[in-house]
């Protein structure tokens, strides 16, 4: 009797498994424990962040600093981390629209050879 329990516990505990990773996939990406100080090599590396929120999952505020395949969770109210997001967010909107223009003069160009 007891060696038909055990594997039945363990696959129920499998499937339960599974299926919290299933309904709750950032779950266990969240930030357990930030960084205060972060150094400006670190800063000028970063390609991407995200805000975490405290709430739901997660329970600590951070910013996930994401550069080549690493992340770095720090204090959201870092002066340096504020300074890096408003450049990086004023560089996503100026470059896009810099994307936009060249692509613009690239077919232009295009069609002035044609003609």
């Amino acid at each position: 009797v007891k060696l038909r329990v055990i594997p039945l516990i363990s696959v129920l505990f499998l499937t339960l498994l599974l299926l919290f990773l299933a309904l709750f996939p950032g779950a266990f990406s969240c930030c357990m424990k930030i960084s205060n100080e972060i150094s400006k090599g670190i800063l000028r590396r970063v390609e991407r962040f995200e805000i975490q929120k405290a709430g739901g999952l997660c329970h600590l505020e951070a910013v996930i600093l994401h550069m080549k395949g690493r992340k770095f969770c720090v204090n959201p109210w870092n002066r340096k981390v504020e300074k890096m997001m408003r450049k990086m967010k004023h560089k996503i909107h100026r470059s896009k629209s810099h994307v936009r223009k060249q692509k613009r003069t690239k077919r232009t160009k295009e069609k002035e050879q044609k003609q």
